[in-house]
């Protein structure tokens, strides 16, 4: 008998087998450990978090790598995964946002809702009126969506449109919300998922430093115009989060996004979870319609009673499993998923603190700790993704900057910062190992016109293109959210229509990343309602 035969003759050796340790495959091992299941994680890079974690980038430097920022982090996950009591501190923004201009006037955003109205009203008097009634709107929308987040949509397949009972009450249940809105919600709800973010803004406000800094969440991790249709869902969808218990707010993570993943990691080895680092799959193991296990690049075959995926969709079914195993349509529905989101991330090391020619100064200020949006106007940003399209990146790209060294020092030497650039519009499909240093200096530009002396206090930094993303962290097209939060790619339709459920078309094959409902961002949602489904078909 040969060592694979050998294997085999003793069935699973797990319960579950996770591919990938992001935060969302170690959510959904902590709950599956939790339930008295064998978890056995594998990760192909040097250590857990994917796309959220702390690493150093130049000497003495260290920052998130590449998820940066706090808000959408489910309470719950935060709670039941004993992240705090382990040690993970979240300190919040002063305001959310601050937005200079170069007429050498800034805004600031967010926070203390008097403050903010008296920002506003320095732009319009009649847009601070305004503002209350706006997110008014749509916040009736987020308290209807959040009810969602931890809960699976229902499946739209079989001849009554949904599977089954449970898909049955699911839609009930989503209508019944649904009707509970007043005539207005209900239109605002239609509104959200099929117009631009710039037909909202436009139709609501006046001033264009107002609309930019909202307009900012729709081209998040969205290679689009504000003004394409659709866009307005990230105004919404960057709505759900909260910071320590308070909604709407936006934090750093001390000891940068890493800490949370790593205290996930040390609460999924403290249930009993083996997690396996630089060590990445080489294929699903399929027998019969079914998944029972991988063959590792180490060669190892492990067997699972099941396969729980937490890579992108595309990168799971192109090159994970063989096409012969799986249904000719399902193939040509995860080709038609679309992904790209037009980011570039860098992170940069500095000897002193940015110094805004509308706010001068490089001790720390509270703008410094806030999110610095430099994009003063929706036609800025929709001229942005015009250069891209045309260019492969704008000339003047839409840049928003974090300072996390302000608040925490464990960052970087005393006296210096690291700062995170966080970019937009970068054609995913551009030739990028030709055109990265162009694109890194077109960012630098744009931070050098408000900051006079950011190039003079540069010290060294990191550029991810959307590529490097690709190649680094799987996430195809450079895809922050693993597929565009379009209308075609939400709910129900995510990843593809009739496998919302978390399973994918093999027996014992599940999604738990955020390619799977409710999406991108560092939540742990979706880990959270894989380990539901996959507890409900183990137990």
């Amino acid at each position: 008998m040969t060592s694979t035969e050998a294997i085999a003759s003793k069935g699973p050796q797990v319960d579950a087998l996770i591919v990938g340790a992001g935060h969302n495959g170690l959510v959904c091992a902590c709950y599956l450990a939790a339930a008295g299941l064998r978890v056995r994680m594998l990760e192909k890079r040097g250590v857990v978090g994917g796309a959220a974690v702390t690493e150093e980038f130049f000497p003495g430097f260290r920052n998130s790598t590449a998820s940066y920022t706090v808000s959408l982090l489910n309470p719950k996950v935060i709670r039941d995964l004993r992240l705090a009591e382990r040690g993970l501190v979240i300190v919040e923004r002063p305001f959310s946002n601050f937005v200079p201009l170069e007429d050498g006037r800034f805004l600031q955003f967010g926070g203390d809702a008097d403050a903010t109205h008296r920002e506003v009203a320095k732009f319009s008097a009649r847009d601070a009126q305004a503002l209350g009634s706006y997110f008014a709107r749509l916040d009736r929308l987020a308290d209807q969506l959040k009810k969602w987040v931890l809960r699976a949509p229902p499946n739209l397949r079989g001849p009554w449109v949904v599977q089954g009972l449970r898909d049955a009450g699911a839609a009930a249940s989503l209508l019944r919300g649904f009707g509970a809105l007043p005539t207005e919600g209900k239109r605002d709800l239609i509104d959200v998922f099929t117009k631009s973010a710039g037909h909202w803004l436009d139709a609501t406000f006046e001033s264009e430093p107002l609309k930019a800094v909202l307009g900012w969440d729709s081209v998040v991790g969205n290679h689009a115009s504000p003004y394409a249709a659709g866009s307005a869902y990230g105004l919404l969808h960057h709505g759900f989060g909260e910071v320590n218990g308070k909604p709407g707010q936006w934090g750093h993570a001390i000891g940068g996004m890493g800490r949370i993943t790593e205290l996930m990691a040390d609460e999924a080895r403290a249930r009993g979870v083996q997690i396996d680092v630089g060590h990445g799959v080489e294929r699903v193991l399929v027998e019969h319609g079914a998944a029972v296990g991988v063959l590792s690049e180490r060669g190892e075959e492990i067997r699972a009673r099941c396969v729980v995926s937490n890579v992108h969709p595309q990168l799971l079914y192109r090159r994970l499993i063989e096409a012969s195993a799986l249904p000719a349509g399902f193939l040509g529905a995860i080709d038609r998923y679309r992904s790209g989101s037009g980011s570039l991330r860098i992170n940069v090391a500095l000897s002193e603190l940015p110094d805004f020619a509308c706010a001068p100064g490089t001790k720390a200020m509270p703008h410094h700790a806030s999110g610095i949006v430099f994009g003063p106007s929706l036609d800025y940003m929709d001229r942005a993704w015009h250069d891209a399209e045309a260019l492969g990146h704008s000339s003047r790209p839409i840049v928003e900057m974090m300072i996390p060294s302000v608040v925490d020092d464990s960052l970087a030497p005393k006296g210096a910062h690291v700062a995170s650039l966080f970019c937009q519009h970068f054609k995913p499909t551009a030739d990028w190992d030709r055109l990265k240093d162009s694109a890194v200096q077109a960012v630098f530009d744009v931070v050098q016109a408000h900051c006079p002396n950011f190039r003079a206090s540069l010290l060294g930094h990191r550029a991810l293109t959307p590529l490097d993303l690709e190649r680094e962290f799987g996430l195809v097209g450079g895809d922050i959210f693993h597929g565009r939060l379009s209308l075609d790619q939400l709910f129900s339709l995510r990843p593809v229509l009739g496998h919302a459920r978390y399973r994918g078309p093999l027996r014992g094959l599940y999604h738990c990343g955020a390619g799977a409902h409710p999406g991108g961002g560092v939540t742990g949602a979706v880990g959270h309602n894989a380990a539901v489904e996959i507890n409900r078909d183990l137990a």
